[in-house]
């Protein structure tokens, strides 16, 4: 990385990622601009872009960069920072505003010969007035281009996520979002950008943070915001070439906004951009991948990976005793897993139900005669870990909590405390709500022996909380970040403890949260048939190990449809469900094989690298492929859902593995072990040619020397 100033005519440049392509550059104005500017400067955008009230833009639309501010922003100085031997560097560059004196200072991490670049931005009002702060960037760059130094070669790369649809990528040629503009004629840049962006507190509710550009010769420009609140991201056309700005929460879009007094400061949340000369978005996706990992809170179970059994999906949905509850254990312990958790309703006494009524947390004891102790040491004597579920950040409106906790303890906007869907919400800025589940938790692990929490989230509360002066954008923001302080907090305490992360399924899939939780869930979808293009992209949304699929195999099914369900989670996180305790031995046979062919496999997922043979799956789409690049070997899921009823529909595809071209491998379907699916390899073409005689049916092969 080089981060000497090197002397130009009209600029100087200040910072530089050559494996990037990424320079920041200094003009004899003391403006810095971020990206790859070939030989046109005005490609770029602003280091910073910055609203502030009485401090808009200069061109006004619906993009968020040419910011009055943004252009003042003027060069203070910069330096470097060596974090480990040889491994990251930190390159601070310093800006301040003359007119209104608020200082910014960008935060550039990366290392040496990697492909990612990590930024933050802290700004301090130094001037002799308040400041209200509108919309800030945490990352900006410009001077993207095709191959031929056009537009025209550029791809969209973007994910919808929905309850029970999550992970749903989608691409566009950039020209059909970004249309060209006869800037020659008007003379002006466009009003208008392609963007995406979060809504209230489920931060993946409509979107993922990631999205992406490629271009035709392999080229791949990757990014990921990092918030648990709002966020938001634009791209589109400045002079010829594509720019991106990543933002955290904006008042346009999250009811956001900061009032700075002179000497206050505000840190906006992180962001990474990753940059690929070849491999598209698979090697995109690698690098991101060792990104994350690198980012995350170590825990053990990040290289153990468990096999957990939960009672939830498709089996009691919320309703355990201890009667339904013992048979289940045994019959998971015997299947080969090794954490139970006993999932919704086990503090359900109320006539009335649960959800309306929770926020204590204590045992039922209608469910669990001889108390929910008996149920925990039975967990313990089958040589599993046990768990619950908890929603720990919402108090019921039929709860005693709702008026034992001071009001200044929730939620509220306008003076009036927030209630969606029969729930109020905690603020876990106040030292109340923190006690009270601090309390909660450290029974439960402390006093209970529980090893593994699932921590859901079930309810978008909207904006955020008000709390004097502040808005609705910024309580919420500042909930979240007191929300994972709380995390840290317990995994502190109980460093052995195991925390999954869960909104309604993936609905705040960030990683923000993944950085603390050790596990994601990915999806509340039911239907196995549904659910391969979720499991088959849950790798863009979280590293394969944190990726925690639904297995529900039942009595009444067929040993085809045992086995796709089964199939899922094979390259990620299992979440065994389902009533394996009324089981045939056949039926119960093909449970235990699939999860010995998990234990022998998961040494290889907590550093392997995800790939797309067919590329991202579709929704509907009837052949999906999921892979994972492994030291030792490489694995690829292969799903065929179509139906055949005319006897007409393919029978097998050929899937490409080009980091395998050329390379004897010997392809070995793992599972299931039967007859009729095949695999064949072409060495030359790097192709594997898999074959599955009938539809819904799914098959893993491994590819391995020899």
């Amino acid at each position: 990385m080089l981060t000497s100033v090197v002397e130009t005519a009209e600029r100087s440049r200040i910072w530089s990622h050559p494996e990037l392509g990424l320079h920041a550059v200094l003009d004899a104005n003391g403006s810095v601009r971020l990206g790859n500017p070939g030989q046109d400067w005005d490609r770029l955008v602003p280091l910073v872009e910055v609203t502030a009230t009485g401090h808009g833009r200069l061109w006004s639309g619906e993009r968020f960069i040419e910011t009055a501010i943004g252009e003042r922003l003027a060069y203070r100085g910069h330096d470097t920072q060596t974090l480990r031997d040889g491994g990251l560097e930190r390159t601070t560059i310093r800006l301040a505003d003359p007119v209104t004196g608020l200082a910014a200072e960008v935060t550039l991490e990366a290392s040496p010969g990697a492909t990612f670049l990590r930024s933050r931005v802290r700004l301090v009002n130094e001037g002799v007035g308040p400041l209200r702060l509108e919309s800030v960037t945490t990352l900006t760059l410009g001077g993207i281009s095709d191959a031929g130094a056009g537009l025209d070669g550029l791809t969209l790369h973007w994910a919808d996520n929905d309850w029970l649809a999550e992970c749903r990528w989608r691409q566009a040629e950039f020209r059909d979002q970004v249309v060209p503009l006869s800037r020659f004629a008007h003379g002006h840049e466009g009003r208008g950008c392609f963007e995406r962006y979060s809504q209230g507190s489920w931060s993946t509710g409509r979107h993922l943070p990631v999205a992406a550009l490629s271009d035709r010769d392999g080229n791949a420009w990757l990014w990921q915001i990092e918030s648990s609140a709002g966020w938001r991201f634009e791209t589109g056309e400045r002079e010829g070439a594509a720019y991106v700005a990543l933002f955290g929460p904006d008042d346009a879009h999250h009811q956001w906004h900061q009032n700075l007094a002179p000497g206050e400061e505000f840190h906006t949340v992180p962001a990474v951009l990753v940059r690929t000369d070849s491999g598209g978005l698979d090697t995109a996706f690698a690098t991101l991948t060792d990104y994350r990992r690198g980012i995350r809170r170590d825990h053990p179970d990040h290289r153990e990976l468990p096999v957990i059994y939960n009672d939830y999906m498709n089996t009691l949905m919320g309703d355990p005793t201890t009667e339904r509850l013992l048979p289940l254990i045994e019959s998971a312990a015997t299947a080969g897993a090794e954490v139970f958790v006993i999932d919704a309703g086990w503090y359900d006494d109320d006539a009335q139900g649960w959800w309306d009524s929770v926020g204590a947390w204590e045992a039922a004891p209608n469910r669990f005669p001889g108390g929910i102790q008996e149920v925990l040491d039975a967990i313990r004597k089958h040589g599993m870990t046990p768990g619950l579920w908890l929603e720990p950040e919402v108090v019921g409106v039929r709860s005693p909590l709702a008026q034992s906790l001071p009001p200044e303890a929730f939620f509220r906007r306008g003076g009036v405390r927030v209630t969606e869907h029969g729930r109020h919400h905690l603020d876990l800025r106040h030292p109340a709500a923190r006690a009270h589940l601090d309390d909660v938790v450290d029974r439960l692990v402390g006093e209970w022996g529980v090893g593994y929490l699932k921590l859901d989230y079930n309810i978008n509360i909207g904006p955020g909380t008000e709390n004097g002066t502040e808005s609705a954008g910024a309580g919420l923001l500042g909930h979240h970040r007191a929300h994972l302080d709380w995390m840290g907090g317990l995994l502190a305490r109980h460093p052995q403890l195991v925390l999954e992360n869960c909104g309604s399924g993936g609905l705040r899939m960030d990683y923000a949260q993944l950085a603390v939780a050790q596990l994601q869930s990915t999806s509340d979808q039911q239907d196995p048939l549904r659910y391969p293009p979720i499991a088959a992209a849950a790798a863009t949304g979280a590293t394969p190990e944190q990726a925690a699929v639904w297995a529900y195999p039942q009595p009444d099914q067929g040993l085809d449809e045992i086995a796709f369900t089964l199939t899922g989670p094979l390259l990620g996180r299992i979440h065994l469900s389902g009533f394996l305790n009324l089981m045939s031995d056949e039926q119960f046979d093909l449970v235990r094989s699939a999860i010995s062919v998990y234990k022998d496999l998961r040494p290889e997922i907590a550093t392997a690298h995800p790939f797309w043979p067919l590329g991202l799956p579709g929704w509907d789409d009837e052949w999906i492929a999921h892979g994972l690049r492994g030291s030792k070997a490489s694995y690829v899921m292969v799903w065929r859902r179509e139906s055949d009823a005319l006897g007409l529909a393919d029978t097998d595809r050929t899937l490409t593995v080009p980091h395998l071209r050329g390379a004897h491998v010997h392809p070995t379907v793992v599972y299931p072990a039967t007859a009729d699916a095949g695999a064949e390899w072409d060495a030359g073409e790097g192709r594997l040619r898999v074959s599955l005689p009938r539809a819904d049916t799914a098959v893993l092969v491994r590819l391995s020397a020899g």
